[in-house]
């Protein structure tokens, strides 16, 4: 159970800001907030499962303490990558997508899913996945993702007057740092 909170955690801080809210509520502005909750959430719930999925078949062939080493080597890359993203301000392009209703729920799904790939979230969930149980993991990461989704889809730009991009992008590269450390110290 402790993987749930550890993901969802993990993944929430990360998506603060991220171009997944971006586009959350760039998708907003164009679809009912109902499609775009559903279509992003089962999209995340799609990656995340293929992510965890990846990340305990990785654990099974590679040796408890080599994945620990590897696991908080990335876990301190991306918190210098998300410092990194401070130095300087980031301009996501918004999407330009015509509304068609009918095929709203699958725009959102494939848009989002597209722009997951390779994302830090699905590196983190995979890298997680190598240490506790790939469904606790896929729960956590899953739930984390949706409810910031959900709070961008439904609180919009408030989010950013509340908390500015580049505090977020702190708070995510002193999260990612300090579980970076917690796994290279065992």
């Amino acid at each position: 159970m402790e993987a749930v909170f550890i993901a969802a955690a993990l993944v929430f801080v990360a998506e603060l800001g991220d171009k997944s809210q971006l586009m959350a509520m760039t998708f907003a502005t164009r679809y009912r907030a109902r499609t775009v909750i559903i279509g992003m959430g089962i999209a995340c719930a799609v990656i995340n499962l293929a992510s965890a999925l990846i990340g305990e078949a990785l654990g099974r062939f590679i040796p408890e303490d080599a994945l620990r080493i590897v696991a908080g080597v990335v876990f301190l890359a991306f918190a210098a990558l998300t410092a990194w993203s401070l130095r300087g301000e980031e301009h996501e392009e918004e999407l330009a997508i015509v509304p068609h209703s009918g095929q709203a729920l699958l725009a959102v799904g494939l848009a989002f899913s597209l722009a997951e790939l390779g994302d830090k979230t699905m590196f983190a969930t995979m890298t997680l996945a190598t240490q506790y149980p790939w469904w606790w993991v896929w729960i956590g990461s899953t739930a984390g993702m949706v409810v910031s989704i959900t709070l961008a889809v439904l609180l919009g730009k408030q989010i950013l007057k509340v908390m500015p991009v580049r505090a977020v992008h702190a708070l995510a590269a002193v999260l990612f740092a300090a579980l970076g450390i917690w796994m290279l110290v065992g």
